[in-house]
């Protein structure tokens, strides 16, 4: 049985994840991650983490995810600062699904 959530990214931001129950999977390019992504949706994985490194080289891979209700694809940041992409992510889901930004108080 394929386990619910996986961590996608380099090896020393997506290792702890395993201590957690997730699935880690540590890739260190965009054509690897995306393999991993296809193989973990196809075996039923509900949320993917991927770090924000990562999420930056496959913007295509993540936008055809987005359309499809599984699995929720979540971009994380792997470092000390994080590059927003996350939050940005989570502000654009919020304005399509509502038509305004409750985040940050802007009507869409």
């Amino acid at each position: 049985m394929p386990k619910q959530m996986a961590a996608i990214g380099g090896a020393d931001a997506v290792l702890g994840f395993s201590a957690l129950g997730l699935d880690a999977r540590p890739v260190d390019d965009a054509q690897t991650a995306e393999q991993v992504i296809f193989e973990l949706a196809r075996a039923g994985t509900a949320i993917i983490f991927v770090t924000e490194e990562i999420a930056e080289q496959i913007p295509q891979t993540l936008q055809r995810y987005a359309a499809q209700p599984y699995p929720a694809i979540i971009p994380i940041p792997s470092g000390l600062q994080s590059k927003g992409l996350g939050l940005k992510q989570l502000k654009q889901n919020v304005e399509k699904a509502l038509g305004a930004d409750i985040l940050f108080g802007k009507e869409g």
